[in-house]
């Protein structure tokens, strides 16, 4: 087990790398003038000069690389050429709206996933079954943004249930007092015991949070039912049966728990196609968080931030899955 892990992170490691150069060179080649941004457009020739060896552009592409990684190994992400302030501050302040909103998304995915899944598996080919298998493949199917539209049209155009976008409404931005202890809206309202925010942001949160849950949701289900057929001829299972055990418990008792290792490694992987996927939910929700961050990078080639926001992603995908794979590992019957 041990070897397993040592593994798992040399290669996660050799994945980042190739990441970071790939990036690093794309953003490289393509036309522009990062150094022009950095002074401004209506800099001289001479500020452009000064900029460009400030920022190490004067130097080949594999120096700079060079120069990239030693810092990144200190925590320096470079300044973002349109704020001037650190990369790694402004990513910081971005990221725990994005986080509240896959967190709970992701909760919501596996509770409905998970219950989905056994649903369908426990009413096999029955209305209930084609049902579910039905909305697993259309939520895994319907793109992103236009599950978002729709339901701003349904709750917000029609219903007049919940609000169109945003992390607060103007009400409680320019009357309420918003705390700002951890960052992650929702704990600090609690912390704080400021319930009127809190509602506010709850309501705020519920269309993006659906929306990012959608895929998810069909991803787990899907693979929920597909375990616990295989698992339900099981000779222990037609055992459990002839003792006249509850169909229930031998459901979430039983076959349940051992179908949580494929069902672990969709979530894990889900939960990093989510944190991928908010940003084109924010950018419809008007949420701010890393979404919002990095489409004004793209919009203002601000490759620093750009560079910043594509490792943070990438990082978290290999955490997640060696997660993924060290939880089924733990089954004897993997590891041999």
């Amino acid at each position: 087990m041990k070897n397993f892990i040592i593994k798992r992170i040399l290669l996660g490691v050799v994945v980042l790398l190739g990441v970071v150069a790939i990036t690093f060179v794309v953003t490289r080649v393509i036309p522009s003038n990062p150094a022009l941004q950095w002074v401004g457009s209506r800099a001289t020739a001479e500020q452009i000069a000064a900029a460009e060896e400030e920022l190490g552009l004067n130097k080949p592409i594999p120096v700079q690389l060079g120069i990239y990684l030693n810092d990144m190994l200190h925590g320096d992400l470079g300044y973002s050429l349109k704020s001037h302030r650190p990369v790694v501050d402004e990513i910081m302040e971005n990221l725990p709206p994005t986080l509240e909103l896959v967190l709970l998304g992701t909760i919501f995915a596996i509770v409905a996933g998970m219950a989905l899944g056994v649903l369908t598996a426990s009413h096999k080919n029955k209305w209930q079954d084609h049902l579910g298998r039905f909305f697993s493949v259309g939520s895994v199917s319907l793109p992103t943004f236009w599950v978002a539209l729709l339901l701003q049209l349904l709750f917000y155009g029609v219903l007049k249930l919940l609000p169109i976008g945003g992390r607060l409404s103007m009400d409680a931005q320019l009357f309420g007092q918003v705390p700002d202890v951890t960052g992650f809206l929702l704990l600090d309202c609690l912390l704080t015991g400021n319930f009127s925010v809190f509602g506010d942001a709850l309501s705020h949160l519920i269309l993006p949070c659906i929306t990012l849950a959608l895929y998810p949701t069909g991803m787990v289900a899907r693979m929920t039912r597909s375990a616990l057929l295989e698992i339900l001829n099981e000779d222990y299972i037609k055992a459990a049966q002839s003792y006249g055990i509850k169909r229930k418990i031998i459901l979430w008792k039983y076959a349940l728990k051992n179908s949580l290792g494929p069902t672990v490694t969709v979530v894990t992987l889900s939960v990093g196609y989510t944190l991928v996927n908010t940003f084109l939910v924010e950018s419809v929700f008007n949420w701010p968080g890393l979404g919002s961050y990095i489409s004004d990078a793209v919009m203002n080639m601000d490759y620093p931030a750009i560079m910043g926001v594509t490792l943070f992603s990438a990082c978290a995908y290999v955490v997640l899955n060696m997660i993924a794979d060290i939880v089924v590992a733990l089954d004897p019957r993997v590891r041999i």
